[in-house]
């Protein structure tokens, strides 16, 4: 068996120490890239959103190398995700590919489920190893995570623009080389100081823009041709509402303490939307309402023909929270021109309103 995982931001490199300490053969598939997304558009139902697409692509891609099982996220609830593997497989199987896609679901038996899997794709490993390999995985996880987060905050006021991503991209790697967790827990504490010793711009007070909306446009930065690092370029500091690390900590670790950050978050989005619609629409409506008083302005990252997301897009302009939104609809007809455009129009606009005394900076009522 030669396993591998689709694209979604830095997750391969969690699940690749994970699976190589289990002994499976591993392949981390070839990047996103304009070829990806013109095999998936050639090989995809047309009005299938751009995570399927882009899923399907990357599978493709991977099974030229001679991959022959997909591990992918899945899920039971409304929204069409459920339905994403064995379409995907049978495509590939169409192709001439004689793959397995194995599905794992995002809420389906949380972290037993998961588990379950590694276990059978293990071939039965002991629990004792899956255990062990899955907590240093995590550990990877939680270090790429607050790294990012830190760049998240620099990349507004650094001086010399791209620092902090290229700082990034040579921690990403060697965390991904990285073997033990002495390796580990060296290079997460040198890269946060050398990202606090980044010679930054002090006078400037960067604007607060949080981004949230489906689960893998949010994460994967080809999806939404860079978001993050072009908001950073026009002086804004990002908060992104996912983060995989958090997602789990919350979402599989902590419930029975009554940590559910996802409920704090439906609680805010009831007063709008009583119940879950599928996908991650009551989140983006509840993001907003929890954090009115702490952004500047939201960016919302939608798939077209996402129902969950179109939704939460229309919700969001009646609430009392009157914060800017910025809605961007992910999908192949999406331009980095038409995109940048919109983000620095969008950027003037809190800007005026900051100076009038509206913006979070100011304190003023929003």
């Amino acid at each position: 068996m030669r396993l591998a995982m689709p694209h979604m931001g830095n997750i391969y490199i969690p699940f690749r120490s994970l699976f190589e300490r289990l002994g499976i053969d591993y392949v981390i598939p070839p990047p996103n890239t304009q070829r990806t997304l013109s095999l998936a558009v050639r090989y995809s139902p047309e009005g299938l959103c751009i995570p399927f697409k882009l899923l399907l692509g990357n599978m493709i891609e991977a099974a030229e190398l001679g991959i022959d099982t997909f591990l992918t996220v899945g899920g039971c609830g409304i929204c069409r995700l459920g339905y994403y593997a064995k379409i995907q497989e049978q495509i590939l199987c169409d192709l001439g590919y004689n793959v397995e896609v194995v599905s794992v679901g995002v809420s389906e038996n949380k972290l037993a489920g998961l588990l379950k899997k590694i276990k059978r794709l293990s071939q039965d490993a002991p629990w004792i190893k899956i255990i062990r390999a899955f907590r240093f995985g995590l550990a990877k996880l939680y270090a790429l995570d607050k790294i990012e987060q830190v760049v998240q905050k620099v990349r507004p006021v650094e001086l010399l623009k791209g620092t902090s991503n290229q700082l990034f991209s040579r921690a990403s790697e060697a965390i991904n080389r990285a073997d033990d967790y002495a390796t580990l827990k060296k290079l997460e504490k040198d890269t946060i100081s050398e990202l606090n010793e980044v010679t930054r711009n002090n006078e400037v007070e960067p604007l607060i823009v949080g981004i949230t909306g489906e689960f893998y446009v949010v994460l994967e930065p080809f999806s939404n041709l860079d978001v993050e690092s072009e908001l950073g370029k026009l002086g804004v500091e990002v908060r992104r509402t996912t983060f995989v690390s958090n997602w789990i900590k919350y979402s599989w670790f902590l419930n029975p303490l009554g940590l559910n950050e996802k409920a704090r978050i439906h609680q805010a989005a009831l007063p709008y939307l009583k119940r879950d619609i599928g996908g991650d629409g009551w989140e983006s409506v509840g993001e907003k309402v929890l954090h009115a008083g702490e952004y500047d302005g939201l960016v919302h990252l939608a798939p077209f023909t996402c129902m969950p997301e179109i939704v939460a897009q229309n919700i969001m302009p009646a609430t009392r929270e009157k914060i800017p939104v910025l809605t961007i609809i992910c999908d192949e007809q999406l331009a980095k021109s038409g995109m940048l455009t919109r983000l620095e129009a969008f950027v003037d606009l809190l800007q005026c309103r900051r100076r009038a005394g509206s913006g979070n900076g100011h304190k003023g009522k929003v």
